[in-house]
């Protein structure tokens, strides 16, 4: 926009928005009130850039206009002030930031001062402040006009912005919330995790949780609902809920899952989501998976290699509700490392999913060579982070998520 106006349309041109607008407060609001709080989102002074003026002006700044300024009245009536200079307030505060620069007493000693308000669906939500200096026309009541339909444009952007905004911080909340803690450890079993999304303001609907079971049992999960943004993130939410709830049941693993089908088949969004449920005993030393459509997990003893772990059937994705999902159970004598993981890590459009985990596999086994100390206690969330690092270079198209466990038959 101030790149717009200035400097053909005028010598300088500012854009600011209420903050009560920014911050979402609409409730209390006076329809006069005895001043106003705006925040300067944009400057431009002649053919300058405007990183010229952050010293002075910077982008940002939270000010306050008393009702008898012009920016007020402008908020308060919706109408544009045409006025032969600056005001009064506007004067003495660039005064007392100038310090007598030269630029700052040009805008003082402006000829020609007209605030437009930016208006919503018939609210004010901020204004233009545009000056021009005495080697040129005053404003008229046709360039107010060109400024307010330019305005109105640009209030249907800033909303469309603020609306991703708020879904944007929504999204990072939700997918915060859903992270374990960066590292656990449980009876014969310690547990770190590795996630990255697919662009830094998308949410997709990866998901994982670590459960405790009675006994020495450990229940590890990480599912797949199909998309991004809101719908797989409600989606994903309620099934990472139904496995927790279902987990406290006390259901073995493929009665767990069938549950879990049921659940889905009921839910908005999460058909056709893809799940891998691996259960660790650490008394009888077996890992029991059952699988619903998920890629096959990864197990690597002493000294490797990484291997699949070849499943009973794969099963068919959740929400079908005709999903025969049959236990595997693997007996697990010596400490291994065990990785669940997304489709996103092993699987882009320049690979297919096989080539995909066998690049896993690799990575796995070079990641654990280099531990120095595989009992530090950071060994694990790093070697988390050398597989993501790893798939850093495939197609970031979904989420990349892994869920890394450290499986030591016999130790409390």
């Amino acid at each position: 926009m101030v790149h717009a106006l200035a400097p053909d349309f005028c010598d300088a041109a500012s854009v600011y928005l209420l903050q009560r607008w920014l911050l979402q407060e609409h409730g209390g609001q006076l329809p006069d009130p005895p001043q106003i709080e705006a925040r300067r989102l944009a400057l431009r002074i002649g053919a300058q850039t405007p990183e010229n003026w952050q010293s002075l002006l910077p982008a940002g700044e939270v000010l306050v206009f008393p009702r008898e300024t012009p920016y007020a009245r402008a908020v308060a009536t919706g109408q544009s002030q045409l006025l032969d200079g600056v005001d009064g307030h506007t004067a003495q505060r660039l005064r007392r930031t100038g310090r007598g620069d030269a630029s700052v007493d040009a805008l003082v000693r402006s000829a020609s001062f007209l605030i437009v308000p930016l208006r919503l669906r018939g609210t004010a939500v901020g204004f233009i402040a545009c000056t021009r200096g005495s080697g040129r026309k005053p404003f008229t009541r046709g360039d107010a006009v060109a400024v307010e339909v330019l305005g109105a444009r640009a209030c249907v952007a800033l909303d469309n912005a603020r609306r991703y905004e708020r879904e944007r911080r929504t999204a990072l909340a939700i997918r915060r919330s859903l992270l374990p803690d960066a590292g656990q450890c449980h009876e014969g079993c310690r547990i770190a995790h590795g996630y990255r999304p697919a662009g830094q303001d998308v949410i997709g609907g990866d998901w994982f949780d670590v459960l405790p079971r009675r006994g020495r049992r450990v229940g590890m999960v990480v599912g797949d609902a199909m998309g991004h943004g809101p719908g797989s993130a409600v989606a994903m939410i309620q099934l990472r809920t139904a496995v927790r709830t279902l987990a406290a049941l006390d259901l073995d693993p493929a009665d767990l899952m069938h549950h879990l089908d049921t659940v889905a088949g009921d839910t908005p969004g999460a058909s056709f989501a893809t799940c891998m449920y691996a259960e660790w005993d650490a008394d009888l030393c077996t890992c029991t998976f059952v699988g619903a459509g998920h890629p096959p997990p990864l197990i690597r003893g002493p000294g490797g290699p990484a291997r699949r772990v070849v499943l009973t059937t794969a099963g068919l994705p959740l929400g079908l509700g005709a999903g025969r999902y049959e236990p595997t159970v693997l007996h697990v004598p010596e400490p291994s490392l065990l990785l669940l993981y997304s489709d996103g890590l092993v699987e882009s459009r320049t690979r297919d999913i096989d080539q995909g985990i066998t690049r896993l596999a690799r990575a796995l086994d070079d990641g654990a060579a280099q531990l120095s100390d595989p009992e530090h206690p950071d060994a694990l969330p790093s070697l988390c982070r050398h597989l993501l690092e790893d798939a850093a270079g495939q197609d970031a198209a979904d989420d990349r998520t892994l869920l890394l466990a450290e499986l030591a038959p016999g130790k409390r």
